[in-house]
């Protein structure tokens, strides 16, 4: 018998009973503040504070969202990658406890603490409101830098002593780009019934054509951009999130997927990047310094990213079946069409 999603009205009163079970609170602990957050859309994501006799704890409720928008969606996946980069030096925030069936929440769901700190904002972008836009040039700067910092200390860790081999994808093929292209392949069949618009089977094509397996594969934060960045009064990287799409893969794949953002945040909506954003040559030659590794299959790697971000907002406007004018992709395949003619 299936059982019932709750509301998000009434998730905060069916959630105290287990916040007392799972975590060291008082019988009188409270859950006040309850709100979901327009973060993501991945997953649906709320934060809360708990009210106990030692103080308030700011913390984060995380549950798949009611259409799921990723063939292979699991709350485990991205739980167990932030309980193994715990021990390392990016800041990720801690999951408090994982309840996979979700019986008295009627779904799945997660809880972690809450990192201190202000991401950037998606939508409207950071080069048009928010922390970004309000800060000085060399803040600017500085905040991006600290990006590029974050990809590149991810991609030196050691994902086999991590204990993340589990992120790898076999069933796709061999090697870990081979096994992302088939995975795409597969993923934007699924979110669109089979019915391929054209310049998603031509950069498929051309991804297959292209295969260029890295020598060194890494831990490919997946969703590596600006507003999955916390930072602090000071400007500085304070926490990193959202890790649904993690897996491992070519070390470019990231530093793509963060220029291709801010393309479609700047350069796509009609306006430059604010004053202080470094170049896109830049950041290549920044990041070669920082790891020691040459940036080679750019191009590749960002229609790539394009193709990734396309399956859940592919799925979305196939489920909901949103009118022609509404085309959410829009900023994906004039990227992918740009790339294909170079």
């Amino acid at each position: 018998m299936s059982i019932e999603r709750l509301p998000a009205e009434r998730l905060a009163a069916a959630l105290e009973p287990q916040l007392r079970r799972n975590f060291p609170v008082s019988g009188s602990a409270r859950i006040r503040d309850f709100k979901r957050t327009d973060r993501g859309f991945a997953t649906e994501t709320y934060l809360f504070d708990v009210e106990d006799e030692s103080g308030t704890l700011p913390m984060v409720f995380r549950r798949p969202p009611e259409i799921s928008l990723f063939p292979d969606y699991d709350l485990l996946r991205q739980v167990l990658v932030m309980r193994r980069l715990a021990a390392t030096a990016v800041p990720v925030a801690t999951p408090i406890w994982l309840d996979r069936e979700g019986e008295q929440l009627g779904s799945p769901y997660f809880v972690m603490n809450r990192l201190a700190g202000e991401a950037p904002g998606d939508y409207p972008s950071y080069h048009v409101q928010g922390n970004y836009f309000q800060a000085t040039p060399e803040q600017r700067a500085r905040m991006w830098w600290g990006c590029v910092d974050t990809l590149a200390d991810i991609h030196r860790l050691d994902w086999r002593a991590l204990n993340l081999d589990f992120l790898a994808l076999p069933e796709y093929g061999s090697g870990p780009v081979e096994q992302i292209v088939n995975y795409l392949d597969a993923a934007l069949r699924w979110a669109t019934a089979g019915e391929l618009p054209s310049t998603y089977r031509r950069a498929i094509a051309y991804l297959r054509q292209n295969l260029a397996e890295p020598e060194h594969p890494v831990l490919c934060w997946g969703d590596a951009r600006m507003s999955n960045i916390l930072y602090d009064s000071d400007f500085r990287v304070s926490g990193v999130l959202d890790w649904e799409i993690a897996y491992l893969g070519d070390h470019e794949a990231d530093l793509a997927w963060m220029l291709f953002l801010d393309w479609a945040s700047s350069t796509y909506e009609g306006h430059d990047p604010l004053s202080g954003t470094p170049t896109r040559e830049e950041t290549i030659a920044y990041y070669e310094k920082r790891t020691g590794t040459r940036v080679r299959n750019l191009v590749f790697n960002e229609i790539l990213a394009a193709v990734l971000l396309s399956v859940p907002l592919l799925r979305m406007a196939n489920r909901i079946q949103l009118p022609p004018e509404m085309n959410i992709t829009g900023f994906c395949t004039t990227r992918i069409e740009q790339l294909l003619e170079q």
